[in-house]
Order: structure tokens, then sequence, then C-alpha cells
């Protein structure tokens, strides 16, 4: 089981929309550097919503090439077309990707059936694990705790990512899931109370831009060694906040192009960070220790 800070990692793209490779070998070096214990390729902090098939395709590829095998990449591949989402599935998983990241389909606001039958048919289709992906925020749906039980007794599901922040949950997958069945916060502020609880660690936001201490918060955390925890948890939790001003990832992407590692490039409807809001985020990251 993969524990620890997995970060969604943000897709850097040059002004005129089109991907800078260039800035995602940096920034899969810098993680590497950083110790965080995975990446996320294309999801929605990486600005799926507005690539094609080909083109998340492309990117998670060039992702697992840059990595050469020095860290685990999960492909982001959910969709809210069951035939979309199996289509990026197959071709994800033919790229030797450590598992895939599904998020509950948006939109539609299937019944919870009509979600069990989806996540069910990818997994009898595709022979990759495969990480639940439960957001209601950005789908208007919550997958039920039941739904997510009766899904984790499928051998290749083989997680979830909850972003609701209802810490009482994860004692209830901890009591009911299928053994073995990670769980990791979708949510940076709760992350430390998630794994308190149970949780095997984030899938983050705050990692784009403080990967060492989130890695060292979650590690710590997993230890049982919570006065560190709580220490290192307390000097990012203005990022927690602070990079979710505006829609992430723009405030995300903002963030890291100030450190260096590429432009500020975003692709519409997103559009550039807010000016009002810099140095919000400046005085968070310099509490943190990355300006």
């Amino acid at each position: 089981m993969l524990k620890g800070s997995i970060v969604a990692i943000v897709t850097p793209m040059l002004e005129d929309g089109r991907i800078d490779y260039d800035g995602l070998e940096k920034l899969v070096d810098f993680h590497v550097e950083s110790k965080t214990d995975g990446i996320v390729s294309v999801g929605t902090s990486g600005e799926s919503a507005t690539m094609d098939i080909d083109e998340q395709i492309e990117v998670i590829a060039k992702t697992v090439e840059m990595a050469r095998s020095r860290i685990p990449i999960i492909a982001g591949t959910g969709a809210n077309s069951t035939s979309e989402a199996l289509e990026l599935t197959s071709r994800a998983a033919a790229l030797g990707v450590e598992a895939c990241l599904l998020v509950v389909p948006y939109y539609n606001k299937p019944t919870q059936h009509g979600l069990y039958e989806h996540f069910k048919l990818l997994a009898e289709q595709v022979d990759i694990p495969q990480i639940l992906y439960n957001v209601p925020g950005r789908t208007s749906l919550d997958m039920q705790n039941d739904t997510v039980v009766e899904l984790s007794k499928i051998s290749n599901i083989i997680g979830i990512k909850d972003a609701t922040a209802d810490i009482p949950r994860v004692a209830d997958f901890v009591a009911r899931c299928a053994p073995g069945f990670a769980l990791y916060s979708g949510d940076d502020a709760t992350t430390l109370e998630f794994i308190k609880a149970g949780g095997h660690g984030c899938i983050s936001v705050t990692a784009n831009v403080a990967p060492a201490k989130m890695h060292e918060m979650c590690q710590a955390a997993l230890a049982g060694d919570m006065v560190t925890a709580e220490t290192l948890n307390d000097q990012l939790d203005g990022l927690h906040g602070s990079l979710f001003l505006e829609s992430n990832p723009i405030p995300a992407k903002w963030a890291v192009s100030e450190l260096g590692f590429m432009g500020k490039g975003i692709r519409l409807p997103l559009t550039e960070f807010s000016a009002e809001y810099h140095q919000a985020v400046r005085d968070a990251m310099a509490r943190a220790g990355v300006a």
C-alpha cells in the first residue's frame, strides 16, 4: 500500500495553453528530491477537464517517462461518461502507472447503484489497481459509505480519496471496508485528523508548493509522532487555506510559478490568480518555509 503524501500535480502550461513539458520535468524532479510519496498525473489539479483524451494520455505518458521509476505515478482517468473513463483507464494502464484514480461521475448525478455499476465495470474491464475519488464539492454527488464498502470487496479497487472532510467516515471505512483498503484524504486541512482516525495519507494540493514538509508531516503522523506532525501541520496550515482562495488549481499554479518551476499559464475557463490574494499566499509560503 502506498502511504504518505501523494501530490495531485499541476500541469505546467505556456501562455498559449500548450503543455510545458520542460516545466513538468522540473516538477517531477522536484517531487523526487522532496521525497513526495507519489504523483497523481492529470487529476483535478492537473486541469484534466480542459484536456481531450489523447492529450491526457500524452501527459501521463510523459510523466511516467520523466519519473524513470523513481516515484510511483497514479493516472487520473475518471470521467462522467463510463465509456470515456474506460478508454482513459485502459490506455493509462498500458503506460506503466501504479494505479488509476477515478472520480465520481460529475454532472450526471447517478444513483448509488449507478455508481456501483460504473466502478465495477471499470474494475472488471481493466486489470490495474483503481482508487475511488469522492469529492461532492465538485461532482454534486456524495458516494455513500455503503457503496464504498461494497466496492472495496472488488479485488483491484484498492482505496479511496475522500475529499468530504468528514472525519467520522474514516472509522467507518476502517471497520467495514475490505482488509488493506487504502484511505487517502482529499482535503489538506483535515489530513492530519484523517490519518489519526486510521487513514494512510493524502492526495494533496498543498504538496505542490511544500512537498517536503507534507511528506514529513504525513510520515510523522503515520509513525505516531503526533508532536512532530502537529508542529509541521501548523506551519502548513496557511497554505491549506490560501491555496483555495480561488478554485483549485488557480492559486496552486500561481504559487508553483512563484517558486520558479514554470510560468503562469492556465486554460480558460480558469484565469490567472487574482492579485488581491497574492500576499496571503506569499505569507503562507513563508510560514511553511518555502518562500
